[in-house]
């Protein structure tokens, strides 16, 4: 495989890890690194992308949902994981990266109509962050 054809496997991999479906984004980013050492910065930008994007398409389903009046209605007083992000807002989408939760909070901020450029600039900042650790760590 050549590094174009790398680098758009390893966007549709990051894009399809950050959405509701499983992937292993991580596995492809470091074969991508041992295969092209020299595609450090493209290769954690392109995983990056690929992520932030797959992770807004989560906020997006979130925008979706029932209005808040109606859902809280529903489910009572079980929407504590909600209040608690309502509660942090945007920054707490720097945390989207972490498996299951991420995508529960990507979904809640969508939700929650929390601004889109503020998701996306802490959603990219966590998901680089994790990319970062990754590539840093085997380079």
């Amino acid at each position: 495989m050549d590094e174009s054809a790398s680098l758009l496997a390893l966007f549709t991999s990051s894009f399809l890890a950050a959405t509701l479906l499983p992937g292993g984004s991580e596995a492809v980013l470091v074969g991508v690194l041992i295969a092209y050492p020299d595609l450090f910065w493209p290769a954690l930008n392109v995983a990056t992308l690929g992520n932030t994007l797959g992770g807004l398409s989560s906020y997006v389903i979130g925008r979706f949902l029932p209005d808040e009046q109606a859902l809280s209605k529903k489910l009572g007083r079980h929407v504590h994981g909600l209040e608690w992000t309502r509660r942090r807002g945007a920054p707490i989408l720097f945390l989207s990266w972490l498996p299951l939760i991420g995508d529960i909070l990507c979904v809640a901020a969508g939700w929650l109509r929390i601004n889109w450029a503020s998701a996306a600039f802490f959603i990219a900042i966590g998901k680089f962050a994790r990319y970062w650790v990754i590539a840093a760590a085997i380079s």
